[in-house]
């Protein structure tokens, strides 16, 4: 079997799969190598479109935080958070990014509720269980209390803007004091923070469910092995003492202790149908560990309509076509390999738009397009040097080895080269209302990638099967090669 079949048989391969990916009915990927039922593999390939083509809520999100208190990890991990809570709403195909060093940019196509996204954006979700004992007959509910893991947050803050404070020029008036809220409750029996037992961070599971008996909300928790080995024992030892559970300082309840809770337990509440499963579901996606506020929120519509959408698949259709006709017609039988490369290349970059994700958007579209443009222009290189081999009167399999391998140079250093460009216009689509310049350098850029692939292995391989059927047609009419 020569070289030339055995790539055929993987860009076959290839293809098909990129083919089934791209198909709109295509929205998963699963697979069960031990027949458990179970997938290995769960893979999400439904197509995410941006909010320039569906609408929805674009939130800018902002560390409450001095700079210095917090590490980017800190604002990647609530960035992760925060995806995982709007995934969680049922808004499909959310887009959460990191914007410079204290900004989260989140981007919500089709949101039906605002304000609830909001709202479950925003809030820390910071969840307590706190030590309570000696306390009885006293009620903390709907106050606000100064616990351990708070104690240490703040003095965190504290320590960054006294360091702040002392790099000040000196013999600068003091900054006129801004008035703070009532300071949270301390323990009245030590004068000191209540001890935070554990936090949201030992939670595994947490669902919200209606008491049918009294018609209350109540959050049903699971507690992870962790977090387990600390509750069990600690709820063992306080039997008859009241436990306040805390959330992002404000009391819910203070329920007495009837039992050991090594495995889970119920957080009770004024809780109303909405407000139980949004917690549920802030528990579930873990409290942001640094608290942000709404910058801004804008409600954006869609500034292309179905039928606009429409007409631009169809345009960019007709210049796909228009594209294939010019490389057959100018090109003739090499022209076939173009054809043929080209549709390979779109599919393999539809393929690979689902399983990254990438996020359509106009911009991203136009990348995509561009991407076409390349993939065109490197088998023009490539034809060209064939051409000037047969006008020099090489023949014809030498004329195709050294076409590719001459072109081959030419095509490397121009894709590298806006590869890098890119690169660079990724990095300022980082920062803040310049995220719309990322969607074009990634689609761009991968579609770089591919015709690397496509324009020498592809092009090459169809090309030398091309010749092998039609040699003796070729040889005799180098017309047909477009000489």
């Amino acid at each position: 079997m020569s070289s030339h079949i055995r790539w055929l048989i993987l860009i076959v391969l290839v293809t098909a799969f990129a083919l089934w990916v791209s198909l709109p009915d295509t929205t998963g990927i699963h697979v069960d190598t031990d027949g458990d039922g179970e997938p290995d593999l769960n893979l999400n390939v439904t197509q995410s479109l941006g909010l320039d083509l569906v609408g929805g809520l674009r939130v800018l999100l902002e560390a409450e935080l001095p700079a210095g208190s917090y590490t980017v990890e800190d604002l990647r991990q609530a960035a992760n958070n925060v995806n995982r809570r709007v995934n969680a709403l049922g808004v499909g195909e959310t887009t959460t990014q990191v914007q410079g060093s204290s900004r989260i940019l989140v981007e919500l196509p089709g949101v039906r509720d605002p304000q609830q996204a909001i709202d479950t954006i925003q809030q820390t979700a910071l969840l307590e269980f706190v030590d309570f004992a000696g306390l009885t007959g006293r009620n903390y509910e709907g106050q606000r209390i100064l616990t351990t893991e708070q104690a240490l947050m703040q003095q965190r803050v504290d320590e960054v803007e006294a360091a702040a404070t002392a790099e000040a020029a000196d013999g600068e008036p003091a900054a006129e004091a801004i008035p703070e809220e009532a300071a949270p409750i301390v323990n009245p029996n030590t004068g000191q923070p209540f001890e935070t037992v554990i936090t949201g961070a030992g939670l595994q599971a947490a669902v919200a469910q209606l008491d049918p008996n009294s018609g209350r909300w109540y959050i049903q928790f699971e507690l992870t092995s962790e977090g387990g080995a600390i509750f069990g024992p600690f709820t063992a030892q306080r039997i008859g003492q009241p436990m306040a559970i805390v959330l992002d300082g404000v009391v819910l309840s203070s329920p007495v202790i009837r039992a050991e809770l090594p495995t889970g337990g119920v957080i009770e509440g004024d809780f109303t149908e909405d407000e139980a499963k949004t917690l549920a579901l802030q528990l579930r996606s873990g409290a942001l560990p640094i608290p942000l506020r709404v910058e801004s929120a804008e409600t954006v519509g869609a500034t292309l309509g179905q039928e606009s959408v429409n007409l631009s698949i169809r345009a960019g259709v007709i210049g796909v076509i228009v594209v294939l006709m010019f490389m057959l017609i100018y090109y003739r039988v090499p022209g076939i390999a173009a054809a043929l490369a080209l549709l390979v290349f779109i599919l393999l970059n539809l393929a690979a738009f689902k399983l990254i994700p990438i996020t359509l958007t106009l911009p991203s579209i136009t990348g995509f397009l561009i991407g076409i443009g390349t993939a065109v222009d490197g088998n023009i290189l490539i034809f060209e040097r064939i051409k000037e081999e047969l006008r020099a009167g090489v023949d014809l399999d030498a004329a195709l080895l050294s076409g590719f391998d001459r072109a081959w140079n030419s095509i490397r250093d121009s894709n590298f080269s806006t590869i890098i460009i890119c690169g660079i216009l990724f990095l300022f689509g980082q920062t803040p209302g310049a995220s719309v310049v990322s969607g074009f350098a990634v689609t761009l850029a991968i579609g770089l990638v591919i015709n690397l692939f496509t324009a020498i292995v592809v092009t090459r391989t169809f090309l030398h099967l091309i010749v092998g059927f039609m040699r003796q047609p070729l040889t005799e009419r180098k017309w047909l090669l477009g000489v």
